[in-house]
């Protein structure tokens, strides 16, 4: 395995998220906010981000992935479900990376199932080149290319989650 050059340093990243977090607190003045962080990749950016907004708000989590390693399956599993009832909330979805988006659209419309006041989404990166479902993105962070990336929460094989910066992975021969 070879991790290559950072493609997002720490410093960018942490300037990114309070840029995002900035709008947020904006956007959500007066609301009653519940931010709902998708696990496990997004933990990291999760929770920097909801540090930095400053409203009063709930959180809650969802686990559900639809990847083995590097490969999505097109089937999505929910492994942990919101406790919250998000009927008549504010829901904020805050997702790591919007790859093919299917994993988030099969998130998005189960919890707009449940009459939320409102729904937006918050990814960090954005892979547009490999989006298999449109998936409005209301505050992203970075755009990137069509290459696997690791770090700041994102993982290969459930490794490299604690990196502190985004880079490129490739598997060695």
């Amino acid at each position: 395995m070879v991790i290559g050059k950072p493609l997002l340093s720490a410093e960018e990243i942490q300037h990114k998220v309070k840029e995002l977090a900035d709008r947020i607190t904006m956007d959500y003045k007066n609301k009653n906010l519940l931010a709902v962080g998708i696990l496990k990749g997004a933990f990291m950016f999760f929770s920097d981000l909801v540090r930095h907004i400053r409203v009063p708000m709930s959180i809650d989590f969802i686990i559900a992935s639809s990847y083995v390693k590097t490969d999505t399956t097109g089937e999505v599993k929910v492994y942990y479900d919101l406790r919250a009832d998000v009927r008549d909330r504010d829901v904020l979805l805050v997702e790591d990376i919007v790859d093919t988006g299917i994993t988030l659209n099969f998130i998005r419309e189960r919890v707009l199932a449940k009459g939320p006041a409102s729904l937006k989404v918050c990814a960090l990166l954005d892979k547009k080149d490999r989006r298999v479902v449109d998936i409005p993105i209301d505050y992203r962070g970075f755009i990137i290319p069509n290459e696997y990336v690791v770090g700041y929460g994102l993982d290969y094989d459930d490794q490299y989650r604690n990196l502190p910066y985004i880079s490129i992975f490739k598997k060695s021969v």
